[in-house]
């Protein structure tokens, strides 16, 4: 039997494609730290085959323990979701420093950790299919988010180079790389006090679901919305003076 994981499954993006998902009937495995939620989806798909895995990535040796568990239960993974990260709005002088720590952990270690973890064995096999959730983010420098927006530089910088490796192989790679997107992300990234999403219309958590699960391996960087397009496609060719400036704008402080 192969199974789709999903990391950050209790909420927003990773939720709308879990139910997806579930609702095909394909075997999932669910990764979150609010095991209820991953549950009332258990109830709610009663025919689908379900196995939740409560665990914290943010500290990194968990996401060894996640392989470690699915290894022990033989499930073959054959499409992992990296989708599982966190932001933080303000100013990098005064935000705190062990939160930043926890999402360099979680947006970067964890997904570094179980890409090597799960493609070992898609390697053996020559198949398999897997998505890193980077952002628009992952094009440009961030101010207010400096952190959250390098770990998302890295996420689409590994991604990019990983495809490659895999060229010749029947693995495929995708980077989504959304705009601003209405999740519980806003609440914990304390974006409440940004203007970004009074400036950037966002988009529903199903709505980038859905568009990823279509484009998934089809795609190397899928990027929900026309707009959200030119905005990556911009920063490419905007002068760093210049784009800090127009994302500083974007989203400072109300």
């Amino acid at each position: 039997m192969q199974y789709t994981l999903i990391t950050g499954a209790s909420s927003g993006i990773g939720y709308e494609m879990a139910k997806h998902y579930a609702k095909q009937g394909e075997p999932l495995i669910l990764v979150a730290r609010r095991e209820d939620i991953l549950q009332e989806l258990q109830q709610q798909y009663p025919h689908t085959k379900i196995e939740i895995i409560k665990m914290d990535l943010s500290m990194p040796e968990n996401a060894k323990l996640i392989f470690k568990q699915t290894e022990e239960k033989a499930l073959f993974v054959h499409r992992l979701i990296n989708n599982a990260g966190f932001g933080e709005f303000g100013e990098f002088c005064h935000s705190d420093l062990e939160r930043e720590i926890a999402m360099v952990n979680l947006n970067i270690q964890a997904l570094m950790i179980l890409t090597k973890c799960y493609l070992q064995p898609m390697k053996a096999r020559n198949r398999g299919e897997i998505l890193n959730v980077s952002s628009i983010a992952g094009f440009m420098p961030g101010p207010q988010m400096a952190v959250y927006y390098a770990t998302k530089a890295f996420v689409t910088s590994f991604s990019k180079a990983l495809s490659y490796e895999l060229k010749d192989t029947n693995i495929r790679l995708s980077i989504l790389a959304p705009g601003p997107t209405d999740t519980e992300f806003v609440k914990s990234a304390n974006l409440a006090n940004s203007n970004l999403f009074e400036r950037l219309k966002a988009q529903t958590a199903k709505e980038v679901a859905d568009y990823a699960i279509q484009h998934l391996g089809k795609k190397l960087v899928i990027i929900p919305k026309f707009f959200n397009k030119l905005l990556a496609f911009s920063a490419h060719l905007t002068p760093d003076w210049l784009l800090l400036k127009i994302v500083s704008y974007i989203q400072n402080k109300k």
